[in-house]
């Protein structure tokens, strides 16, 4: 018996429909969830440091908070999908995301930025990406999930890149406060409904689940795959995390201009999404463990080759921009081998197994990064990464495990 039985028949009208509704809600309340909850910082962070007469290096903190708490939630926020389904924990993520950035709107001192963000790492947990897999791999069948993920992705990862302008008009037009009002706003009147409505209910997600196999996480521990796994992901994403707080300070720090510095990390989104693209066309069909060893692979080499290209623009684009191919291929391949190798009934404990460690990972690289200070970041980056590449080998000689394996 494989992890999961593949079965190939065409979708009812009735399924493809009810498909569809999820990556419209997906997409939306995870575009809404990420910028209200995370991609706003960025944009009003001087405003918020000014007013709260602190530094900027303070304000970040929250963010470091809210990854803390995102991992120390996640596995048991996955224990509970896996028993009740995501409706009403998404649900109840979006709704804590809304009362956290209306707490966050009205800080007014660094202890109350801080207690915002312990929800907000929370709601992050509950109710984005992790959460959103967790419902997608159980209520699709497998020749659809891969498909359904990119669909979620590639939307709401261009709409949240799309989306800086106007978070700077709002900003500059609005302030910080009435910003993060308007959004939590928006949130509301989006990610909750939407939650409510279409995830399925909890006896759907159960009938579901009797119908699928799947590795418990306690077996799962005992698999070296798994170790594989979670090193490979572990790996790309703390490389990544450590990459993107430091690139625009390490461009600026070899010469180039203010201008070039900032402007060559938009290369990483369009990478990220283009990446994806080649998942939906030319790639099509194509297993994701081998494709993200590759990916891994480029992200390390680009890291690594980094240093070399001193003010060459050409060459730091095309380095910085491999950064791009690992994180876009990255995310939408760990819900599927995860579900490839250990199944579907236990999945969103598996997987919140595995988002722990990269969580920790995010929280840490980048201080060790700031640590170094120069160049030598890059090639710790760039060596990570390639180890992430190299624990991926293994696995591209093996087909699905057992549900029953140790």
């Amino acid at each position: 018996m494989t992890a999961e039985a593949v079965c190939p028949s065409a979708e009812s009208p009735a399924t493809t429909l009810n498909r569809r509704l999820l990556i419209a809600v997906f997409a939306v309340s995870n575009t809404v969830a990420y910028v209200v909850l995370i991609q706003i910082l960025p944009v009003i962070i001087d405003n918020m440091a000014d007013d709260l007469g602190v530094s900027r290096t303070a304000v970040a903190g929250a963010s470091t908070i809210s990854t803390l708490m995102g991992a120390l939630a996640a596995f048991p926020v996955g224990r509970l999908m896996d028993r009740h389904g995501g409706r009403m924990m998404m649900t109840a993520g979006s709704l804590i995301g809304v009362g956290a950035a209306v707490m966050w709107s009205q800080a007014t001192s660094l202890a109350v930025l801080y207690a915002a963000f312990v929800f907000v790492g929370l709601a992050i947990a509950m109710s984005t990406y992790e959460a959103a897999f967790a419902v997608i791999v159980v209520a699709t069948d497998t020749p659809h999930r891969d498909r359904t993920i990119l669909a979620v992705t590639m939307i709401a990862g261009l709409s949240t890149y799309l989306v800086y302008p106007a978070l700077g008009w709002m900003n500059a037009e609005w302030g910080w406060r009435t910003t993060l009002l308007v959004l939590s706003a928006l949130l509301l009147v989006t990610a909750v409904p939407g939650h409510l409505m279409v995830i399925p209910s909890r006896e759907r997600h159960r009938s579901r689940v009797q119908r699928r196999t799947g590795v418990p996480v306690g077996a799962a521990f005992r698999q070296r795959r798994f170790w594989l796994l979670l090193i490979a992901f572990v790996g790309q994403a703390g490389s990544v995390a450590a990459f993107l707080l430091l690139v625009i300070s390490y461009l600026l720090s070899v010469g180039h201009s203010m201008w070039i510095a900032t402007s060559i990390p938009v290369s990483i989104g369009a990478m990220q999404i283009l990446s994806r693209l080649a998942l939906v066309t030319v790639l099509r069909g194509v297993a994701l463990t081998p494709v993200a060893c590759g990916a891994f692979a480029i992200q390390g080499l680009g890291l690594m080759l980094l240093p070399l290209a001193g003010l060459s623009v050409p060459v730091t684009l095309l380095c910085v921009s491999a950064v791009g191919i690992g994180q876009g291929v990255g995310v939408i391949a760990r819900p599927s081998i995860i579900a490839d190798n250990f199944g579907v009934a236990h999945f969103a404990s598996v997987l919140a197994a595995i988002t722990v460690p990269m969580a920790l990972a995010r929280a840490a690289s980048p201080l060790m990064g700031a640590w170094l200070g120069d160049w030598r970041f890059l090639v710790i980056c760039g060596a990570s990464a390639l180890v992430a590449s190299a624990a991926l080998l293994p696995l591209l000689r093996g087909g699905r495990v057992s549900a029953d394996s140790p």
